[in-house]
């Protein structure tokens, strides 16, 4: 039973918020220029394959969650592919927060020393 919920905790903890930052970060791309025909395309392909991720990111998650939580209640043996799907789900939402769900950083601001004026 613990071990469960222990993975529907991991859901909890690491899939579901790399789906919101997946989501805030799904169409931004530094250095886009919307009036070259290849940027646009290569923009479009770049958003679908991550709303795809997304979307696989959010089903597994579903199906994961909803098969700890109903083997925990009813008490029985969860099934081994349970495990896959949650292993799976976990490196997706790596390459969700490496790739596009984490903010870009800005440039460091460097002190201004009054001896150099």
């Amino acid at each position: 039973m613990l071990g469960k919920l222990l993975v529907a905790a991991g859901v909890l903890v690491f899939p579901v918020p790399a789906l919101v930052l997946g989501a805030r970060g799904l169409l931004e791309r530094p250095g886009y220029d919307p009036d070259e025909p290849a940027d646009r395309a290569s923009y479009v392909l770049v958003v679908a394959l991550r709303g795809l991720v997304l979307l696989l990111v959010a089903a597994l998650s579903v199906v994961v969650l909803v098969s700890t939580i109903g083997a925990a209640v009813v008490g029985v043996v969860l099934h081994g592919m349970v495990y896959v799907f949650f292993a799976l789900d976990v490196l997706l939402s790596l390459l969700i927060v490496v790739s596009f769900g984490r903010r870009a950083r800005r440039p460091v601001r460097r002190r201004a020393s009054p001896a150099a004026r």
